[in-house]
C-alpha cells in the first residue's frame, strides 16, 4: 500500500482543485473574521468575538469533500488509473484504501487551511478564546475531524463503485446539499417553542400577559426522540449543529460519525471487491 500511498499523493500535489479548494478555505478564513470586525465598529448594537464564524469550515468541508471525492476518485477511472492498478497487481483493499486515506489527509488539510487563517486574521482583532470555552471549542472541532471523515468514507465509496465521474460528482455533491437541508429542517422543527405567549389587551388599553398556549408543531414523546437521534446521527445534521455551535452531545455525534466512516468503508471494499472494472 505504502507505493499506492506515495503515488495518490504525488497526485494529490499536483490536483489543481485540491489547489484551489486550499485557497478559498485560506481567503473565507481570511474574509470572515475580518468582516465581522468592521460590522462591529458600523454597528454599536453588534458585538462579535472570534468564537462567532469560527466553525463555518464544516459547511464549507462538506462541500469541498464531495466535489474532491468525486473528481480525485473518479478521474482514476476516466484516466484507466484504476485497471492499471489492478493489472500490476494491487490488491483492491489497498486501492481502495489508499484513495480513502489519502481523501481524508486532503480534507483535514482544507479544513486546517481555515483554522490557521481564521487565527491569524481573527486573534489580532478579537484576542483568542476566552480560557474556559477552550474545552468547548476543541471538542467541537474533534468532533467535526471525525465528521470529515465520515463524509469522506461515504463519498470515497460513491467514487470507487461508481465509475463515470460525471454521475459520482453528482450523486455526492447533490446528496450532501440534500442532509444539509434536511438537518437545517430537523433543526428547526426541534427549535419550535413547546408554548407560544400570548398577550391582551385591557380595557385601560395596555397589553398583559395572558396563559401561554400549547404549539401544535412542537414534537413530543417518541417522534421528538426519533428526531434527536437523526439530528445526531445523520452528518448533514452534525454539520448544521458544528457550524452554528448548537450541538449538545458531542462524544455521541463523534461516535455516529465513526461508526458511519467504518460501516461505509466495510460496505464499500465489499462491493468494490465484486465491481467490475472496465
Amino acid at each position: 500500500m505504502s507505493k499506492l500511498l506515495h503515488a495518490n499523493f504525488a497526485r494529490l500535489k499536483q490536483d489543481t482543485f485540491f489547489w484551489i479548494g486550499t485557497v478559498f478555505m485560506i481567503v473565507l478564513g481570511i474574509l470572515i473574521p475580518v468582516t465581522q470586525y468592521f460590522e462591529m465598529k458600523k454597528y454599536e448594537w453588534y458585538t462579535a468575538t472570534l468564537t462567532n464564524g469560527f466553525f463555518i469550515y464544516v459547511v464549507f468541508m462538506a462541500i469541498l469533500s464531495a466535489v474532491f471525492c468525486s473528481l480525485f476518485t473518479g478521474t482514476e477511472y476516466s484516466d484507466g488509473t484504476m485497471r492499471n492498478k489492478l493489472i500490476t497487481g494491487h490488491s483492491r483493499i489497498d486501492i481502495y484504501l489508499a484513495n480513502l486515506i489519502v481523501s481524508a489527509a486532503a480534507v483535514f488539510i482544507l479544513c486546517f487551511a481555515y483554522i490557521l487563517a481564521y487565527l491569524c486574521s481573527g486573534i489580532p482583532l478579537f484576542g483568542f478564546f476566552p480560557k474556559e470555552s477552550l474545552p468547548v471549542i476543541l471538542g467541537f472541532m474533534g468532533c467535526s475531524f471525525v465528521l470529515s471523515v465520515a463524509i469522506t468514507a461515504i463519498c470515497t465509496a460513491v467514487a470507487m463503485l461508481c465509475q463515470t465521474k460525471a454521475n459520482t460528482a453528482v450523486i455526492c455533491i447533490l446528496g450532501i446539499f440534500i442532509l444539509i437541508f434536511f438537518g437545517a429542517y430537523t433543526d428547526s422543527q426541534l427549535g419550535m417553542p413547546e408554548y407560544y405567549d400570548t398577550y391582551f389587551m385591557g380595557d385601560d388599553g395596555e397589553a398583559s400577559d395572558a396563559a401561554p398556549i400549547p404549539n401544535p408543531g412542537y414534537l413530543r414523546g417518541t417522534k421528538r426522540e426519533v428526531f434527536e437521534f437523526i439530528h445526531d446521527f445523520l452528518p448533514g445534521n452534525q454539520v448544521v449543529q458544528l457550524s452554528a455551535m448548537s450541538a449538545t452531545h458531542l462524544w455521541k455525534m463523534s461516535l455516529y460519525s465513526a461508526l458511519i466512516a467504518v460501516s461505509s468503508t466495510g460496505l464499500g471494499v465489499c462491493l468494490f471487491w465484486r465491481e467490475d472494472i472496465k
